[in-house]
């Protein structure tokens, strides 16, 4: 096969647990977000901006959503005779499976579909991130410093850094210690888990990680910190734009609200750097006399028949009359019946509010309803709990 400067490898199999039922039927990267798109969507899309044509899609965790809504890849252009986007799912290799064991792992397994590029250079990317970003510029910047691997860091407050790996740097940006969530951080500057490495150099830490059966088999445990026991040249790319860790329900539902600043944190209008993603094929959306819409994102195929304030609706949604949707994310083809109030809250797809049902409430913490859900007429879903919809499935997150 023809040679590639740098493909991408996308690490989209985990289970998002900290996201809890929106995710037991679905891998994280499938989750819907923004109205129209999903997580998945965002770094498809900054590929195709970017200018890299081969995609890896590593799946694992019910992975049957994401690999249905990928697909060819047509929608990011990605459908391509030599190169384009790939689902990668684990496979049987002589007489036993082998389940992805960790981020490197997943991509030490494909090492034969890398291979079929000879890239120069691998993208390492996580599936679950909301953000644009140029990776060619980064990829330059990468090959213009000579590293062995550079990952892209973005200052977070100084309050959250435990909780992210932190890269210790000089002030030309060289890396010369890695912490990982650190009790006690050095400085704010956060890893995004994107990476780009030099291919041969991977290849090797990928082999020599392999070896160990007590290795975590992962790019900031193992990989990263191996690379710098060995003063490989490792460089920090600074990245100031939008980006969002979407892996809890509360970061879920606040960056559905981030978009309904203006301007948005995350210029989704802008046509020179486009969010691609499947198109429904819905009608266009109706607000009928006498319904309210204020400070919304509504979506194609929605009908609005009561009053929806500062909220995402996404495609074929149904508010119905005396109905009243406050603060809250609404996905596809969930229906809220008369008279049914639904505040601060996520309301999963094909979900149903039953007439006079409350959910969630003003000012407390998220409410879930699940997919396909259906909450019984004036029934009740406190904040923070989320409902399945069998009888007894409210718990508590």
């Amino acid at each position: 096969m023809k040679k590639k400067r740098c493909i991408a490898m996308l690490l989209a199999g985990g289970q998002g647990s900290r996201l809890g039922i929106l995710t037991e039927d679905m891998a994280k990267p499938a989750i819907p977000y923004g109205g129209k798109y999903r997580i998945i969507d965002f770094p498809l899309s900054n590929c195709t901006n970017s200018g890299i044509d081969v995609v890896g899609v590593m799946t694992q965790y019910q992975p049957l959503e994401l690999n249905s809504y990928i697909g060819s890849g047509s929608p990011w252009d990605l459908d391509l005779s030599y190169g384009g986007v790939y689902v990668l799912p684990p496979y049987v290799k002589g007489k036993h499976g082998e389940w992805y064991s960790g981020t490197a792992n997943a991509i030490y397994q494909n090492v034969a579909f890398i291979r079929q590029f000879s890239p120069d250079h691998v993208l390492i990317l996580a599936g679950d991130h909301i953000y644009k970003m140029d990776y060619n510029a980064m990829l330059n910047y990468h090959i213009e410093k000579e590293a062995d691997a550079t990952i892209a860091v973005r200052e977070v407050p100084w309050e959250d850094a435990p909780r992210f790996g932190i890269m210790n740097t000089t002030a030309e940006n060289v890396i010369f210690e890695f912490d990982e969530k650190p009790a006690k951080p050095k400085n704010n500057k956060a890893s995004m888990g994107v990476y780009i490495f030099r291919w041969d150099k991977l290849l090797h830490y990928l082999t020599e990680d392999a070896k160990h059966p007590d290795s975590s088999n992962d790019f900031g445990k193992n990989i990263i910190p191996n690379m710098m026991a060995d003063k490989q040249r490792m460089m920090a790319y600074d990245f100031e734009g939008y980006w969002k860790d979407v892996g809890t329900v509360y970061s879920l539902w606040e960056a559905h609200m981030d978009l309904l600043q203006m301007p948005m944190p995350i210029d989704l209008y802008d046509k020179n750097w486009r969010i691609y993603g499947r198109n429904p094929g819905e009608t266009p959306h109706y607000v009928a006399p006498g319904a309210t819409v204020k400070n919304c994102l509504v979506t194609e195929g929605c009908e609005v028949y009561g009053s929806v304030s500062h909220s995402v609706l996404f495609s074929g949604v149904t508010v119905m009359e005396g109905a009243v949707v406050e603060d809250s994310v609404v996905m596809p083809n969930a229906v809220v019946q008369c008279g049914a109030m639904v505040r601060r809250a996520i309301v999963a797809e094909d979900a149903v509010i039953g007439a006079g049902a409350t959910v969630g409430e003003t000012g407390g913490e998220i409410a879930v309803v699940g997919h396909a859900a259906t909450v019984a007429k004036g029934g009740k879903i406190e904040p923070g709990q989320q409902f399945r919809g069998d009888a007894g499935s409210a718990e508590r997150k």
